[in-house]
């Protein structure tokens, strides 16, 4: 019985740190909420790295990239960063298994844009445009009812009854259920 009770209990805690860090990645923890975009470099000079960060400290591109909810990672050397916060070395092998990116030359920088969905949407080896990287997530699905539903809606004015009294106010209808991540 004791034996049993051992092996359950030896099982138990070698699995459940295993089941629980499928869940824990850091693009799994983003999913639905931003929209990661990942640089990977082998160094930390390498122009890609170097230009796109610097392009993203201007004001114009860093509010392009706050409204459409972004996060940038960097993986340099194997050390990750999520928008300029070191990750621990799990973490930044979490992303790196969940890109499934397998074998790639090192001499050249890759860029991914991942959606709201967990897909990726840009998967691209050197230098980009960030104008490139917006076009892309403003011709996503779920960007565009983002930006359908921040524009302004002017209330319509309650018509009067027949009769000359004003209407009873009835119950609002229920609001629909959210949509399914579309990007």
């Amino acid at each position: 019985m004791f034996s049993r009770s051992l092996t359950l209990a030896i099982l138990f805690a070698v699995s459940s740190p295993l089941l629980a860090a499928d869940g824990d990645t850091p693009l799994a923890q983003e999913r639905g909420r931003s929209r990661p975009l990942i640089i990977i470099a082998s160094s930390s000079v390498d122009p890609t790295l170097v230009n796109l960060k610097k392009s993203l400290d201007e004001p114009a591109y860093k509010e392009a990239f706050a409204k459409r909810n972004m996060v940038l990672y960097t993986v340099v050397n194997m050390i990750g960063q999520r928008n300029g916060k070191d990750m621990d070395a799990q973490s930044t092998m979490a992303l790196i298994r969940d890109l499934k990116l397998g074998a790639r030359p090192g001499d050249q920088a890759q860029v991914i844009l991942v959606g709201k969905d967990g897909e990726t949407k840009i998967d691209h080896k050197g230098s980009i445009d960030p104008k490139e990287i917006f076009s892309t997530i403003d011709q996503m699905p779920m960007a565009e009812k983002e930006a359908a539903a921040a524009a302004p809606v002017a209330p319509a004015a309650e018509p009067k009854a027949a009769g000359g009294k004003p209407g009873k106010a009835g119950k609002a209808a229920p609001a629909a259920p959210p949509a399914a991540l579309d990007d």
